[in-house]
């Protein structure tokens, strides 16, 4: 299946997305935020992800920040979740078709189809 980034500051967010992303299937890098993202995508290091799965408030660099950074990455598509009316606008923003927006509170099912529907 696909190799998916996921950056989230909440532990128990992480936690419980990555299961459910690998009860997919799908192999997860899992980052406490957005600037440890953007170094596995970017970094020396960096590695080549399908789907990069993000908070867009997380402390040293913003999900909207880290995904129009990540954005130059060939075929990676992001799926951006947030709680806050006003960030959600600021993802919505950004106005690609490799980008999605899932509002908080959501279900693990919501977080698996809209990866599933980047995917297809």
């Amino acid at each position: 299946m696909a190799k998916i980034l996921l950056a989230d500051d909440d532990a128990a967010t992480r936690d419980l997305v990555r299961r459910a992303l690998e009860a997919d299937g799908h192999s997860v890098h899992v980052t406490q935020d957005g600037s440890e993202a953007l170094e596995a995508v970017e970094g020396s290091g960096a590695q080549k992800f399908d789907v990069l799965v993000s908070d867009v408030e997380m402390p040293l660099l913003d999900g909207v920040a880290l995904a129009q950074r990540a954005l130059k990455q060939p075929n990676l598509r992001i799926l951006l979740m947030s709680g806050f009316a006003e960030q959600l606008d600021r993802a919505k923003a950004l106005k690609s078709s490799q980008v999605a927006v899932l509002s908080k509170p959501f279900s693990l099912e919501d977080v698996r189809v809209s990866v599933r529907r980047l995917l297809a």
